[in-house]
């Protein structure tokens, strides 16, 4: 579903990305993660064509995306960004009605479909009772939710996520990576970004690595998250143990 060759990618002069190579399939769940800095946002937005790569070839479905429009985009790619302030008082609903403007055709505007979509999401997220809430009055946490709401209703195969539990609590944390790996289980391409390496070993089947803009490792998440990658992420110790059947991640003090 996506192919990635040789991505580079130049701030002014510093050298961002050098070189990146990817591959990923739909049903898949790609944790991403690296110490700040390493180029994770800045890859991500070269995969969407918000930041124009150096030199690369990218392929989504077999097609190169330089020939693929932003509308076709838009059907393709869902986008959760770190956080987003909208600066107008629009509502719940009207924010996650929003992920459906790439499906509405011309002058007929939103369907019975598009608001079906629109609740099914909410409902999974748990915000159905804050659908008609100002966005501008709500929490951080709640904000992001909403934004992942429209994410699910945009309903493209290919979901990226930027940090996507940042600003949540642990229970919400941990349903919104429950809610990914069911939707990369229902076929779609899922990549996440996380500081929590522990979400990935518990959620991602496959992780990809960056630091200092170049892949340090990628592959299936257990064999790729060990005590020594970790070291060389976060330059510090840190051991993995099971605890009820599953890996945890703990640091050595």
């Amino acid at each position: 579903m996506l192919k990635i060759e040789n991505l580079s990618f130049y701030y002014e002069n510093n050298h961002i990305l050098k070189n990146i190579s990817f591959k990923a399939k739909a049903g898949e769940l790609w944790g991403l993660m690296g110490p700040n800095g390493s180029g994770k946002t800045t890859f991500l937005k070269c995969i969407m064509a918000l930041l124009k790569p150096a030199s690369c070839n990218i392929f989504i479905n077999g097609e190169n995306y330089h020939s693929i429009t932003t509308a076709k985009m838009a059907k393709l790619i869902a986008y959760v960004p770190q956080e987003h302030k909208p600066p107008f008082p629009f509502s719940v609903k009207e924010i996650v009605l929003m992920g459906r403007s790439p499906h509405m055709g011309g002058i007929f505007g939103l369907k019975k479909a598009d608001y079906g979509s629109a609740y099914e999401a909410m409902e999974l997220l748990g915000i159905l009772d804050i659908a008609e809430r100002p966005v501008t009055s709500l929490s951080g946490g709640q904000r992001q939710l909403t934004l992942i709401a429209r994410s699910l209703a945009q309903n493209a195969p290919i979901m990226i996520l930027d940090e996507p539990t940042s600003a949540l609590d642990f229970h919400n944390q941990i349903s919104i990576w429950r809610i990914l790996k069911k939707v990369s289980n229902l076929g779609k391409l899922v990549i996440a970004c996380s500081h929590d390496p522990n979400h990935l070993l518990w959620f991602a089947n496959r992780t990809l690595v960056l630091k200092n803009g170049e892949i340090i490792a990628s592959g299936e998440t257990q064999s790729i998250i060990t005590p020594q990658i970790l070291k060389e992420v976060y330059n510090s110790e840190y051991s993995i143990s099971k605890v009820n059947d599953k890996n945890v991640i703990q640091p050595v003090f």
